[in-house]
Order: C-alpha cells, then structure tokens, then sequence
C-alpha cells in the first residue's frame, strides 16, 4: 500500500468515527454557548471572565477568539489526548496492528502516518471552534471593523484572517501533546489508559507553569506558549511568539518521535 493510499484509510477511518464527531461537534458548540449566553444577558462587566468576552457584544468576530481561549486549557486538549491516545494502542488492544504490519506496512511509516492523522485531527478541532465562532458570532451579533490591542483598527475580512492565524498558532501548539501521546500510545494495550495518561500530564504541565518557584522550567513545559498568540492581534504582527512556539514544538516532535519509534521498534505485536 502506498504512503498516499495508506494515510487517505487512516483519514477516512478516524472521521468516520461517530466519537470523533461528537468531540468535534461538542467543541463547535463552546463558542455557540458562549454567544448564546452574552446575547441573552447584558453581557459580563469589564474585567471579568475570559480575555475578549467583554468584547463580543459589540463585535461578532471576537466570539471565535474567545471560544479558541476558552478551550485550550482543557477541551482542546482532552480530545487530541483521546485522538493521540488511541493511534497505536486502539490498533494493539483490538489486535489490527499485526496486521497492518504485515500489508506490508514498515514500523516508521506506520507511526508517521498515524501521527499525521493525529495532526490533522488537531487542525480541524481547532478550525471547528473558530469557524463555529466566526458563524454564530455574524449570526447573533454585528460585525465590522475591529480595534488590535496595539489600537490599530482594521477591516473585517483583515479580523478573519487573523482569527485563522490564531487559530493556526493553536493548531501548532498542539503538536508536541500529539507527539506526546503518540509515545504513550506505543507503551500500552490499552487506550484509555494512553488517553488518560495524555490528559493528566496536560493538565499536570499546565499546573506546573503556574507555580513561580519553578520558573527555570516554564520554558521547556510544552504548554508554556498556549496562551501567547496576543500578538497575532497587534499592528504590526509580532512573530516572535509563533517562532517560538513552532521551535518548542518542534523540540517535542523529535524528541517524543524517536523516543516513539524506538519504543515501537521493538514491540511485540504478535502477543
């Protein structure tokens, strides 16, 4: 089977999936439960609640963004954790993976295509919350120019673009907790386990990038530039951030994938 044909199955079986769908969708329904809630009320006083909510009663667009806010921290998370959990340990506990093997499918390619799968996965949970923002944010409220926080107003379709580079920068943030339960998911049979594994050092690294006394380690936390795409909405845009965000990724893609394809290398497949 070729790399093209054996990704567009792996594609192809994962969003088949009535599980995938419903994570995708209970995303897509964050930023609705958001506009709903501030269109049926005066909407929260300044200050409180998540950054931009004070702002979407006045303009649409900014219910994508607070809905891409609102679900990094756990939901976003949670299902690539269940994605990633399941890529190789879902194979191995219903006994397929033999299988697979012997298409013939070789071990790197193998998990680089499941890996790929798993991005995609990410890329489209993301775009699900943002473009599920972007609709009930023109539906519910006006839209029009919007105000960066460096005071520089630009035009709404210029906003949308830059909705989809946040969500883009979210997207990329995601990779290394791919690559990370990827890994996991060569350890073990059993996929929930993987997924809950994934989940916990989510939240756990999360945990740990609050507390001051470990500032040394907040800059090798794979989630520790999560919330940093504030300068995607400035005039001019400061990439620095993206940069490094994309470098720290990067770090855990290939320090996670060979220490995935090692692990994997020598896996028993047949017991």
């Amino acid at each position: 089977m070729s790399n093209r044909g054996l990704l567009a199955n792996e594609v192809a079986l994962l969003f088949r999936r009535r599980r995938t769908w419903a994570m995708l969708l209970a995303l897509g329904a964050v930023p609705v439960l958001i506009a709903v809630a501030v269109r049926l009320t005066s909407g929260p006083p300044s200050g409180r609640g998540p950054a931009f909510l004070d702002r979407v009663a006045g303009n649409g667009l900014f219910v994508a963004i607070t809905g891409l806010l609102v679900c990094i921290p756990l939901f976003l998370p949670l299902t690539v954790a269940v994605v990633s959990g399941d890529t190789i340990a879902g194979e191995a506990g219903t006994g397929t993976l033999r299988y697979l093997l012997t298409a013939p499918v070789s071990r790197p390619r193998l998990l680089l295509v499941k890996f790929t799968v798993a991005a995609l996965f990410a890329l489209a949970a993301t775009a699900m919350v943002a473009l599920c923002g972007l609709g009930i944010g023109a539906l519910l409220f006006p839209t029009g120019p919007v105000t960066l926080l460096s005071g520089t107003t630009i035009s709404a379709p210029a906003a949308v673009l830059r909705v989809g580079l946040v969500a883009l920068y979210v997207a990329v943030s995601l990779l290394g907790l791919t690559m990370l339960g990827l890994f996991v998911s060569t350890l073990t049979d059993v996929p929930v386990g993987a997924m809950a594994a994934i989940a916990v050092l989510s939240v756990t690294a999360q945990i740990l990038g609050q507390l001051p006394q470990l500032d040394w380690l907040h800059p090798w936390l794979f989630t520790h530039h999560w919330l940093g795409f504030a300068d995607l909405l400035r005039d001019p845009i400061r990439w620095s951030e993206f940069g490094q965000n994309a470098l720290l990724q990067g770090g855990y893609l290939l320090v996670f994938g060979a220490l995935a394809y090692g692990r994997f290398a020598s896996k028993d497949v047949l017991s």
